[in-house]
């Protein structure tokens, strides 16, 4: 016998949209156009991308390539390996090092504490080479230690030639690449990652104010990361923000000023707010329902979802979702914890039906040799319920 359930409760039709959405990970909402050449827009916390547009597109990263700097130094300061109070020497090619400045003087030693703020803050190509040079000899072998790092972390399209994101021809990433980058740097290292929120630094009596437009209107909840700006990739920026305690992770590139870049961003951030939403479904182990048993020690077994699931839907999608858990029942003992029994099965129109595994949440041994001549006896009896 199939059992199917929930199909008429108000809570698990909303649990429905929400699983959907979350095992898909796009949505069928209203297509919004950007004027930037490629985008993504994601839920930090589910992965739920909202809005992408040639996101597997390699192109010039930029000073956004930074961040792939910066997660090396943060990396090294996680494991123990280095400490903000360190000095790294400057060398003459540091100095010379054209383009965004932090003004580091030439022979003089820079706290890292200093230099990851005139990266971050000022996107200093001086201070990437003094990172680069001190911490791998060469800012070429500190590239080539960025593209293996990139590569062990997700970023699988990813190739840098040097720290600054200078352009060359082969430094190239992709928006999906970045936006993977930003959801390390703010995942792995809480403790380092309000540097990216600080809005002004000062070094060698030279005050500059951090370029990422979000961080002026406070109402936008943003908190990091990193603009960019060549001739080849045009103005771009990776951007985060936080409401209510729900993150966004944004990447955008190839737009045409500063000015289009800061209407354009807070319109997207502000958008992808307004359109979706977090529901968090159930907690570790949650008991989805339970399933009759046969012949065992138990006359039900609970029925769980495995891990916690948060999710991701747009506001407007709740309606006409229906949900069933789907088995048969009864099940037959033994049964061991983790076992996999049933199915809940979302359906959303336009959508194809979506399955999540729902597993034994306790062991039910099997009845004794009197017990089940007891069960069957009383199957004939009375039927399969025992009533």
């Amino acid at each position: 016998m199939v059992r199917s359930g929930f199909w008429y409760s108000t809570v698990f039709r909303l649990w429905g949209a929400v699983l959907v959405c979350a095992t898909m990970a796009s949505f069928p909402v209203r297509a919004l156009d950007t004027a930037a050449k490629q985008a993504l827009v994601l839920d930090h916390e589910t992965g739920a991308v909202l809005l992408g547009k040639n996101a597997d597109e390699l192109m010039h990263p930029s000073s956004m390539s930074k961040l792939m700097t910066i997660y090396m130094v943060f990396d090294r300061l996680h494991e123990g390996n280095l400490s903000l109070d360190d000095t790294f020497a400057v060398s003459e090619r540091a100095w010379r090092t054209a383009g965004s400045k932090m003004f580091v003087a030439i022979n003089s030693r820079v706290t890292v504490s200093d230099l990851l703020r005139g990266i971050i803050v000022q996107s200093g190509n001086d201070a990437c080479v003094v990172m680069a040079e001190n911490l791998s000899g060469t800012e070429e072998a500190f590239a080539e230690a960025m593209t293996a790092k990139a590569h062990q972390i997700g970023l699988k399209r990813s190739t840098f030639r040097n720290a600054s994101g200078w352009p060359a021809p082969d430094h190239l990433m992709t928006a999906r690449d970045l936006a993977v980058l930003a959801g390390h740097l703010i995942a792995d290292f809480p403790e380092y990652y309000p540097l990216f929120r600080e809005m002004h630094f000062t070094y060698n009596g030279i005050r500059q104010g951090n370029r990422n437009p979000l961080l002026h209107k406070p109402e936008l909840g943003a908190d990091g990361l990193k603009t960019g700006h060549t001739e080849e990739g045009g103005y771009g920026l990776v951007a985060s923000a936080v409401r209510e305690g729900r993150r966004l992770v944004m990447v955008l590139n190839g737009l045409s000023s500063m000015k289009e870049r800061a209407q354009e961003s807070e319109r997207l951030i502000d958008w992808a707010f307004r359109e979706f939403t977090n529901i968090t479904l159930f907690g570790p182990g949650a008991e989805v329902t339970s399933a009759d048993v046969w012949l065992g020690s138990q006359a039900v077994v609970p029925l769980v979802i495995e891990r916690g699931i948060t999710v991701t839907l747009p506001r407007k999608v709740t309606k006409d979702i229906k949900v069933a858990a789907v088995f048969d029942s009864p099940i037959p003992a033994p049964i061991r914890k983790g076992d996999r029994l049933a199915s809940l099965v979302i359906t959303v129109p336009g959508i194809d039906p979506q399955e999540i595994p729902l597993l034994a949440g306790a062991d039910v041994g099997r009845l004794g040799f009197f017990g089940r001549l007891l069960a069957a006896a009383g199957y004939l009896l009375w039927g399969g319920d025992g009533s």
